[in-house]
Formats: C-alpha cells, structure tokens, sequence
C-alpha cells in the first residue's frame, strides 16, 4: 500500500473514493444540444482512465428554461438528458472513477436572449458586471417553481446514474440570496436576517434531499467568505458552515473564497498566471477545522506537492486540480508510477476559462489534445516505420513537432538559430507575471531529450544543411518577425519600434509613448505594462472598437490592475496611418475607419503590435526539392490520415510548415498544427 497522502482512499458517506485527488466541476462548453454526448464523455473519460478518484461534470449544468446556457451548459431541466447522464457515468464508473454532476440556476450571471427569451431572475435588481442582464426580481411563484426545477433536475441525474449531485451556492441564484450584496427581497427570504438568506437554498436542498432519498450524496459549492465589503465576511461564513452541517441534509462541502460577479473578482477566486497559487487553501483548512462534513477545495492547486500538502497537513479532504488536468489528464497515473517529473505542468494561462467566457470551447494552451480526444491522442502511437525528420525552429511549434516524432520512434534532428530554444515564448517569459509560461518549453524540451533528440543550437540552418542529412521529412517552424508595416500600405515605418524590442529589452521606453496595437493580444499589452513601469506617458490605440480583444477577460485584469494607477490611456477606434521624425519627436497621422476624420499626435516613441511575418525563406527554398512541394492534404490532415501527396515524383522528402512559419497565430495553434500533423508522419 502506498504511503502516499494523494493516494488514499477516501469514505464519502457509502462511496468509496480511491484517492485524494478529483476535478471539480466545469463546464468544458463540449455538449451538444445541451446533452453530454461523445466527445463530453471522452474528456472525462480520459482523466477517469488515469486514475482520478472523482469528476465533477458539468460547471452548472441547467436546473430551468429562464436560466439558459451562457457556456454551452448541459441542460438539466430536460428529460432527454438521462440517457446521455447514463452514458456519461457508466464511461467513467468502468474505469473506477466516481460520477457527480454541479446543478445550478444562473440567475443574474446569464442573459434575457438566449434560449427561450425568457427574463432572468434574482434577487436583486442590479445586473452582474459580467453578464450584463438586468434580472426581474423574483416572485413567490418564482421561486416555487425554481425549487420543485432543482429537485426534477437532481432526480433525472440520480436516474442517470450519477453517484451525487453538487449544488452550486457561488455566483449564481442560490448565493444570490444568501449573499447581503445581493438580496433586496423582504418577507421570509429578504435580506434582514442570515436565516432568511439562507431560506432559499436551504429550502432547494430539502426539496432535492426528499425527491432523491437519503442515500444519494448531495453537497453545496458555496462561498464562506466573499472578501467584499458589505458582503458574507469569514465570521458569518463560519456561521453559514455550522449551520449546514447542524441541517444534516448535507454529504460535502465544497469551500470557495470569493465573488465571480466581474473579471477582477473571478480572477481572484481562480487566479491566473502571476498571481499566488493556492492562495484560498489555508482559508478551506479553516472552515475544514470548524466543519462536521468532508471539505473540498480547488483554486489554483496546479502541482502535486501543493495537492499533497493540502491533504497531509489536513486541511482538505478532497483536492480539485482542474485546470491542472486539463494541461495534463495523466496526473493520477504518473503519480502512482513515480513519474511526476513527467507531468505536463499547468503554466497558468487561462486560455481554457477565457474562451468558455467568451462562448468558445475549453481548450489547453499547450495540450492540443485536451477536448480533443475523439481526434488527438494523449499517448502518441508508434509509427509502423522509423524516418528521419528534420526540424527547422524550437519554439512552441517545432518542439512539439520534435516530441510528437521522437514519440513515433523516428530519428529526430532540430535546428534553431538562438542560443536556447523558446521562440516567441521565452520572449513572452521576460515579462515577471508571464515567467510561468517557459513550462511550454521545458516540459517539451525534457520530453525530447529523454528520446535522444539531437539539438543544432546556435545554428542557422541553411537548405544544404537540411539537405545533407538525407531526411524523409522536414518541417520548418522557423516562426516570424514583427509586421511593421500598417494595414494595407506597402512598406514598413522606419521610425516605428515594435512591442518585442520593448520586451526584450533592445529599446528603452521613451518619455512619450504611443502603443499602436492592431492585433489586440498579449505584446502590446506587456509592452505597455514596461513603459509605464519604467515611468513613461502611454497611450494604448487600437483601430479596434475594443481593446486588447485576443487577451480575453480573466487573463486581461492583471494588465488592467497593474496599468489602472500609471499614466495610461486607451484609445479606440484610432487607426495609425502614418510616423514621420519632426526633430526629437514623432509626428503620428491618425485617422478612423469611421468617416474621413484625421489629426496628428506627437510622441517621443511609436511602438507597433501588428502580429508577426512569416520567417518562411527556408521553406521556400526547399520546396522545389521536395516530393509534396510543401502542400498540406487538408482532408487528410483533418481525417487523421498520412499525407501522401506527390507533386515531384523526384522528391526524396516531405516538407511542412507549421505555427507562424506560416501565419501569425498563437501558441495554442502552433502546438495543434505540430500534433496534429506529426501523429501521423
């Protein structure tokens, strides 16, 4: 038996979990039709394969009509949902793992059309920040209805087969009448005593508690501590967890410090990239010592020494690591083998829950297969003939190509031009609070030289070069250099610098700095975060009519926190059109897509952040050698099938390029063109 905190057992009520260690809910935004269909089941069936103790599915899975999906949530006020629900648990009870399902309903934290157009509901008047619906306050008949909602909802998801249910009392309709910032109601829910608040969601579990029976496990996900002034403080939360225990309804409890009712404070619930990791855990291992329940608690838990602490020292009985298995779903399993160091490490960047809060689908910056397990592998398979191939880049691109081939057993040599491997991510890694995203690299760069990848640093990596090693395959993931040029006009600006020279620290930020930004991601924003630190007057323009829209909400506070105190200004819908030098100063035409309008600024530095060109001489060099002439089997790409097209039947190789070799795009693309091209090479 392992000694090992993580990896014992674990009574919850009749259920036997088999470790420590579990995802808490999430909603992964992959349902179709609202219904937990294939692919829902074959993301958590990969984590439940690897040995997680317990899933959590479904981040508020839909009690009623005026509460509809904002994240593509499953749709629990259907009944078709209960085969789809039994499909889901059998999937992952095979493997050993327990099956539990968050109910919610939204709530404010929705919107009036979507769905059935119906109004949403509160208790308040006042709309959420994210949200932005106005919400009805909610009648007695309202709130009749919603009850007899969660308790339909909890009997389909026991009919499905699930071990439990969790009902989720942060943020969404339930919290909204517990929570003093929250409740205007008066009468026996209003907000005059904590037993009135509580009346709504103690009233919901008892509803639930008598549909479903006593042996089925019901828990809450609620906030002890909403760390606003005027709101639920860590006393009266201490009182809240007393009495839930005191009720004797319920099986768990699942403690989250905070209010996600706008960017900035879910960021601080979920923390991001730069901020604290587990910075709520001694909070939990509070209210865990004054708990009669079993405690969970997830909020940035991204490694297995702080997961473990958490369980040695006490102060959890269950830990969520979410986002953690979404980078890597084979935690669990590298655990129990001693292979920890094999982990692929969670770096923090939110690109998951930002595109779920944009109506996108969860995905990994650095884990193309993560949502993807109907197409990508986890595990890369043997290919049935070892090849040499050739790779030209070690950023994200090329590095991924190199694993993914040395995975396959082939003969694998990289070319890279800089002294250490990287590409754009260790540029990104200058900047302090982005540091954590040289995991991407290290991670890849261990991978490949445990399968002896042989590694050209400092080289730059000429066609004879590639030639005279004789390979099969060649891929170029060379990358790009800054665009400096403006949208449609030809030439670049001379007198511009970009937002990388910044970064990296080639040019010192002037006294006077324009941030032009026509692609709306991460560089601007980082150089913007440099020149005002260093003291300089900064402007942020963008022809955009918002900005910095690629960075997304959760992971744009930070900036916005760190630039809300210096002198910076943001301007939109200004579109740049032209730099010239006027002694010691820049003169900037500036226009608007908007009409004829023009004006001109003076600046002391223009800095320019429009996505990068292609660094694509090699590729084109090699492509008249080559067998497919560089081209790409699109249909076969997306099948999933070996690309074997022939252009010159005199070509001794294949030739590809991936990531921004061949347009600007991001890290997550890149790794995704490397993956899903070199599965099957």
């Amino acid at each position: 038996m392992s000694t090992d905190p993580l990896l014992q057992p674990f009574q919850l009520k009749h259920l036997t979990l088999k470790n420590r260690i579990m995802t808490t809910a999430h909603e992964p935004a992959y349902a179709q039709d609202g219904m937990p269909r294939d692919r829902y089941i074959a993301y958590h069936e990969e984590r439940a394969k690897a040995g997680v103790a317990m899933a959590m599915t479904a981040g508020s899975a839909s009690v009623a009509r005026d509460s509809p999906p904002v994240f593509n949530n499953i749709l629990a006020y259907r009944d078709e949902v209960v085969p789809h629900t039994r499909d889901l648990t059998d999937a992952l009870h095979a493997h050993g793992c327990a099956v539990m399902i968050q109910l919610t309903h939204l709530g404010r934290r929705t919107v009036w059309n979507k769905g059935d157009w119906l109004p949403s509901v509160s208790s308040t008047r006042h709309r959420e920040a994210a949200h932005r619906a106005f919400p009805k306050l909610v009648e007695d008949w309202d709130i009749e209805r919603i009850i007899n909602d969660f308790a339909d909802a909890a009997e389909r998801m026991q009919a499905g087969g699930m071990d439990g249910i969790e009902l989720e009392v942060y943020g969404h309709l339930l919290d909204q009448f517990w929570s003093p910032l929250t409740n205007q109601l008066t009468g026996p829910y209003g907000a005059d005593t904590l037993e009135n608040r509580m009346r709504f969601p103690m009233d919901v579990l008892s509803a639930v508690r008598k549909r479903v029976g006593k042996d089925f496990i019901v828990g809450f996900r609620y906030t002890a501590d909403e760390a606003q002034k005027g709101g639920i403080d860590e006393a009266e939360g201490v009182e809240i967890t007393k009495r839930l225990c005191a009720d004797g309804q319920l099986d768990f409890l699942n403690v989250i410090r905070g209010r996600v009712h706008s960017d900035p404070a879910m960021v601080n619930v979920i923390p991001v990239q730069g901020m604290q990791s587990a910075p709520h855990l001694d909070f939990a291992g509070r209210i865990k010592q004054i708990a009669d329940l079993p405690v969970f608690h997830a909020a940035k838990i991204p490694d297995v020494a702080t997961a473990r602490h958490a369980v040695r020292e006490g102060l959890l009985d269950m830990v969520g690591m979410t986002r953690a298995h979404m980078a890597d779903p084979h935690i669990v399993q590298k655990i129990v083998e001693g292979r920890e160091d094999d982990i692929r490490p969670c770096v923090g960047a939110t690109y998951c829950l930002d595109r779920i809060y944009q109506a996108g689908e969860a995905l990994c910056i650095h884990n193309a297969a993560t949502g993807r397990e109907l197409t990508m592998p986890h595990h890369i398979a043997p290919a049935p003939e070892r090849r040499k191939v050739v790779i030209v880049g070690a950023g994200p691109a090329g590095l991924e190509a190199a694993r993914v081939a040395a995975e396959r057993g082939h003969d694998v040599t990289l070319f890279e031009a800089a002294a250490l491997p990287g590409g754009q991510i260790r540029l990104t890694a200058q900047s302090p609070r982005r540091r954590d995203m040289i995991g991407i690299i290290d991670w890849r760069m261990a991978q490949c030289m445990a399968r002896d990848v042989t590694f050209h640093f400092d080289t730059w990596a000429e066609a004879a070069d590639v030639l005279a090693l004789n390979p099969d395959v060649v891929i170029t993931a060379t990358g790009g250099l800054p665009n400096t040029e403006l949208y449609e006009t030809q030439g670049d600006l001379p007198e511009v610098v970009t937002a990388w020279d910044l970064i990296a620290g080639d040019v010192k930020p002037a006294g006077h700095v324009l941030i032009y930004d026509e692609s709306g991601d991460h560089p601007a924003l980082q150089a913007a975060e440099i020149a005002a630190i260093a003291g300089s007057k900064v402007e942020v323009m963008t022809p955009d009519r918002t900005f910095s829209p690629e960075v997304m909400g959760m992971t744009l506070t930070p900036y916005l926190k760190n630039l809300s105190d210096k002198d910076v200004t943001f301007t939109v819908t200004r579109r740049l059109l032209d730099v010239i030098r006027d002694g010691n100063r820049l003169t900037a035409t500036i226009g608007t897509d908007y009409s004829d309008h023009s004006y001109q600024a003076s600046y002391d530095q223009v800095v320019v952040n429009y996505g990068t060109r292609p660094l694509d001489d090699l590729y084109f060099e090699l492509r008249a050698a080559s067998r497919n002439g560089g081209e790409v089997d699109h249909n076969a790409l997306i099948a999933g099938r070996p690309q074997q097209i022939t252009r010159n039947p005199d070509g001794t190789f294949q030739l590809f390029r991936i990531g921004d070799a061949v347009s600007s795009r991001n890290t997550h693309a890149a790794i995704y063109d490397a993956l899903r091209l070199m599965k099957d090479i």
